[in-house]
């Protein structure tokens, strides 16, 4: 239980990756409220949680909805120990056949619902004396990927928000930390050809794609005190592709 008495929010919690680390957070002892669009798929992760996962319709670009849940939240747990920002989206083409729409809506979401999110949690979390929060990049934000500009771009500036964070908060005992995906198995690689991810499991020394929960569990450890001398670092977890 290693999360015991722990009161935490995990953006983009209705499916894939969010939803494994909501179930696995609230196994382990955490109060968890999660954050997405669509209700129906929140109230189903909320029914895995035996009472202990909490919906929340949000928009992480909407700050003043950010804003008002937060509140919520913190009159009805009176802290807020662990912000885990999961939520995200692409919308992939080549630079030169790129719309500003899919520009914008990637940074928005990606990168400034990032920013959102942190902004409103941090007197919140230091009211509560401290806590982790655990922003989600990518190795596309290390090294880039063809097709992928404005994904690549969100996730690059993800990694220097997490360290420009953790030197801000370090003395008032925020942990600020980030998880690096590789190619998961989740609906969004489910829009990825089949030869390209055959080719990127060949690639990758571990000889297979990521499962939800191998991210779920690095969320974990760095969101609990077994990481509590961590801060201001990029965790790779990728099956060894970028070795």
């Amino acid at each position: 239980m290693r999360l015991s008495g722990k009161v935490a929010i995990i953006t983009g919690a209705g499916a894939g990756i969010g939803k494994a680390a909501a179930i696995l957070f609230a196994s382990e002892g955490a109060k968890v409220h999660v954050w997405d669009l669509k209700m129906e798929a929140l109230e189903a992760v909320a029914a895995e949680g035996k009472g202990n996962i909490i919906p929340h319709v949000v928009d992480v670009t909407n700050r003043k909805q950010i804003q008002e849940t937060v509140g919520a939240i913190m009159s009805q747990e009176k802290k807020i120990d662990i912000l885990v920002n999961n939520a995200g989206i692409t919308a992939d083409a080549l630079l030169i056949k790129m719309d500003e729409a899919a520009w914008d809506r990637v940074i928005n979401v990606n990168l400034k619902g990032v920013f959102n999110c942190c902004q409103a949690i941090m007197k919140p979390m230091m009211d509560s004396g401290g806590g982790s929060i655990v922003n989600t990049s990518s190795v596309v934000g290390v090294y880039g990927n063809v097709g992928q500009v404005n994904y690549s771009a969100s996730k690059a500036g993800i990694i220097g928000l997490t360290k420009s964070l953790a030197k801000e908060m370090g003395r008032r005992k925020i942990r600020v930390n980030a998880v690096a995906p590789g190619f998961i198995n989740t609906e969004m690689t489910s829009k990825i050809p089949e030869k390209v991810l055959t080719m990127m499991q060949e690639k990758t020394p571990l000889q297979r794609l990521g499962l939800p929960e191998d991210i779920a569990r690095a969320y974990l450890f760095l969101a609990s005190d077994d990481s509590s001398f961590i801060t201001g670092q990029v965790l790779s977890v990728d099956g060894g592709l970028v070795l």
